[in-house]
């Protein structure tokens, strides 16, 4: 698009000039909406992530976690020490299935995460990125901390996917399922938010003894 815009020259006379408005480009013109699988199964990516001290959780939900058809990435960000990253690689090697399926990435290009920050958000992305160039075809991504821990197989998780629309992006779980409460379990136990219940409950103690 070209439009003409009047100039001054020192003369005092005006000229034209040809002045060019480019339209601006945004990324999601390139986007394109990638074909939905036609296996009935889905496939899911999972980031664990966790920090100093936490490299035994880590393996211990990666390995309660793990499916043959699902992708993996793992994530000691950079307050763990560099052994721990080590041990946490030598780990992922040493098991015949993860090396013989390929299937479960230790991130080598760590990040210093705050978990209340926008780190956060970013390490996400970064794990995603890698898993969407490298994971082949997966459906839906689910990011968990080590201290999380699942309370059904995964072979369950894959059961009842299928019924899940895959136009879906987003999932929210919720735990106000009305009756299927009395018959229904939640798919994993967050720990975050049992924490902050005992500590709010620690804080309520406090309050209610100081007015005693």
């Amino acid at each position: 698009m070209e439009t003409s815009k009047p100039q001054k020259k020192k003369s005092g006379f005006y000229h034209w000039a040809h002045v060019r408005n480019e339209f601006p480009h945004f990324v999601e013109s390139k986007l394109k909406v990638t074909a939905t699988s036609e296996d009935p199964v889905p496939r899911l990516a999972y980031l664990i992530s966790s920090s100093m001290g936490g490299r035994e959780s880590l393996k211990r939900t990666l390995s309660a976690l793990y499916h043959s058809r699902n992708q993996y990435a793992v994530h000691l960000d950079l307050e763990a020490s560099a052994e721990e990253r080590s041990e946490l690689v030598r780990f992922v090697r040493n098991e015949l299935m993860f090396e013989k399926l390929g299937n479960v990435r230790v991130v080598v290009r760590v990040n210093l995460v705050s978990f209340r920050g926008p780190t956060m958000v970013t390490n996400t992305l970064h794990v995603a990125a890698i898993l969407s160039k490298e994971g082949g075809e997966w459906d839906w991504f689910i990011n968990l901390s080590a201290s999380d821990y699942p309370v059904v197989t995964q072979d369950d998780m894959l059961h009842v996917s299928p019924s899940i629309p895959r136009n879906l992006d987003f999932i929210e779980h919720t735990s106000d399922i009305g009756w299927k409460d009395y018959v229904a379990h939640p798919a994993f136990l967050f720990s975050n938010i049992l924490s902050f219940c005992l500590n709010l409950r620690s804080r309520i103690d406090v309050v209610l003894q100081s007015y005693i």
